[in-house]
C-alpha cells in the first residue's frame, strides 16, 4: 500500500524577491534604481501516512511570529502576518488529523518558519528526526547571534530528538531521507516511495530550492538564504539525480504556483 501525503497550509510569508533569487531585481547603467518586488512564499507542512506510521514534516512557523516571537528585523524582512490565523493544530484539523495522530516528526532544518511548532511536541515521546549537524549548527547561531533565522525558543524544548548521521538513511518502510546541505549544514530531504498521485515516487527537497527556478534553472537563491553556495550546488545534483533515477515529483519549499497544484498531484 503506498503512502498517503497531505498538504498542511500554514499561511504565506511575503518577502524581497532578492531573497529567493538571486540577484532578482538589479540595478544597471539604463535603471540605476529598479523598483524593489515583493513575493509571496507559501508555508506548508506534509502529513505523511503509511500503514505502520503517520508522519509529520516540518512545523512551520510561530503562531506568535508577528507578536514578538520573531525578532523584529527578520519579521519586518520575512512577515508571515497569518501565522496565527494557522496554528498548526487548526490546521491539522483542516487536513482530518489531530495532534495526537503524529506518530513521528522530520525537521527539514531548524529556521524559524520550518521548526516554529515543535513546541505542540515537547514532553511527548513523538520522535523528532533532524540531522545531527543542523541541531549543533542551530544552537550555535542562535546563542551567538550569527544567524537571526534560528530562534531558539523554537527548538529548545523537551523533544525526543533522533539524530541523523551521514548523507541518507531509511526512517520507515517507503520513506528514506537525504542529506541536502547549502541552505544550512544540516538541510535533509524526504524520499517518499510511492508518493505522488500517479504513483510516481515523492522527493522533497524543501529549502534546497525555494521555488522552482532553484531547481529547475540552477538560479541560486540570494541575500541570506545559502550557507554555502558549493554544498547547495553540490546537493542540487544530487537531488537531480535521484529525480532521474526515481522519476520522482520534486517538491520545493515555497513555490506558490506548486503549492496550489499539490493536492492534487499528491
Amino acid at each position: 500500500m503506498d503512502p498517503t501525503v497531505h498538504v498542511i497550509d500554514r499561511g504565506t510569508m511575503r518577502i524581497d524577491l532578492n531573497y529567493p533569487i538571486e540577484g532578482a531585481v538589479t540595478a544597471t547603467e539604463s535603471e540605476p534604481n529598479p523598483d524593489a518586488v515583493q513575493t509571496d512564499g507559501p508555508v506548508f507542512n506534509l502529513v505523511i501516512e503509511t500503514p505502520a506510521t503517520t508522519l509529520l514534516w516540518d512545523t512551520g512557523s510561530h503562531p506568535d511570529a508577528a507578536d514578538g516571537h520573531w525578532p523584529a528585523d527578520v519579521y519586518d524582512a520575512f512577515t508571515h502576518a497569518d501565522a496565527d490565523d494557522h496554528p498548526l493544530p487548526a490546521a491539522l484539523d483542516e487536513a482530518g488529523f489531530a495532534l495526537d495522530d503524529i506518530d513521528a516528526v522530520v525537521q527539514s532544518h531548524l529556521h524559524l518558519d520550518h521548526a516554529g511548532s515543535l513546541h505542540r511536541f515537547a514532553g511527548t515521546d513523538v520522535p523528532v528526526f533532524v540531522h545531527e549537524q543542523e541541531l549543533k549548527h542551530a544552537y550555535f547561531e542562535s546563542v551567538t547571534g550569527e544567524s537571526s533565522a534560528y530562534v531558539r525558543a523554537d527548538f529548545d524544548h523537551d523533544l525526543a530528538w533522533r539524530p541523523l548521521y551521514g548523507d541518507d538513511g531509511r526512517l520507515y518502510e517507503g520513506i528514506e531521507w537525504v542529506h541536502l546541505p547549502g541552505h544550512t549544514p544540516g538541510m535533509i530531504g524526504l524520499l517518499v516511495e510511492g508518493g505522488a498521485a500517479d504513483d510516481r515516487d515523492l522527493l522533497v527537497v524543501g529549502d534546497l530550492a525555494y521555488t522552482s527556478y532553484n531547481y529547475e534553472d540552477g538560479h541560486p537563491m540570494g541575500r541570506d538564504l545559502l550557507h554555502s553556495r558549493p554544498d547547495w550546488a553540490a546537493s542540487r545534483r544530487r537531488a537531480r539525480d535521484i529525480e532521474a533515477r526515481r522519476d520522482a515529483l520534486v517538491v520545493y519549499g515555497h513555490d506558490p504556483e506548486q503549492v496550489e497544484q499539490l493536492p492534487e498531484r499528491l
